[in-house]
């Protein structure tokens, strides 16, 4: 939405830079922003819909529904529910259902663990590894680095918006000064959390 000041912006080899975000949806880029974003008096089922709102086929919209409740039982639950009810780590859950309704190749994650418990980050952590085992490319932005380093298949440090740091995920939480500086203490033989091919 912002004009870029340089360099170029590009989706399977084409340029995106000046398309409307419909159009960018439309290319199967979707985005769950850092703060929550469901509208709260809206029911789940209601907020979950509306990730479907460039579809014209509402049959479609109806299936990819049903999908998604076999996905994610929750929005099935509490389908009626207000979503301004449901916890942090809920709200999060519908939103990612609601960013598949498009059945987007690339989606991008700002800070999802962002405030949420240990239990309900490995819930959220967990859903973002279904999403790619589904063919999605994951584009994370997180500063829980073990985490999301663990999930990557590449990783880049940025340091006061400088790349720092590029490689495998593994490479990366294994560098040692790196490893020191962004995550503290030792990087050494981290638990590998396999994720297939797409930037991370």
């Amino acid at each position: 939405m912002l004009p870029i000041r340089s360099g170029a912006i590009r989706l399977r080899g084409k340029s995106i830079v000046g398309k409307s975000p419909q159009q960018i949806l439309g290319q199967g880029v979707v985005q769950v922003p850092q703060n929550h974003s469901l509208f709260p008096e809206m029911s789940v089922q209601a907020n979950v819909e509306l990730g479907g709102f460039i579809l014209r086929d509402r049959h479609l919209v109806a299936s990819r529904l049903r999908q998604l409740q076999q996905s994610f039982p929750l929005i099935l639950e509490r389908a009626g529910a207000k979503a301004g009810s449901l916890s942090g780590g809920q709200q999060r859950l519908v939103e990612f259902a609601r960013c598949l309704m498009l059945d987007p190749a690339l989606v991008i994650l700002d800070e999802p663990s962002m405030g949420l418990d240990p239990k309900t980050r490995r819930t959220v952590f967990e859903s973002i590894r279904l999403m790619h085992k589904e063919g999605r490319t994951i584009l994370l932005v997180e500063q829980n680095a073990r985490a999301g380093l663990r999930l990557s298949d590449h990783g880049v440090v940025l340091e006061t918006g400088r790349v720092r740091l590029n490689g495998t995920g593994e490479e990366v939480l294994n560098h040692p000064e790196i490893g020191a500086l962004y995550l503290g203490a030792s990087t050494q033989q981290p638990e590998r959390s396999g994720v297939g091919p797409g930037p991370s």
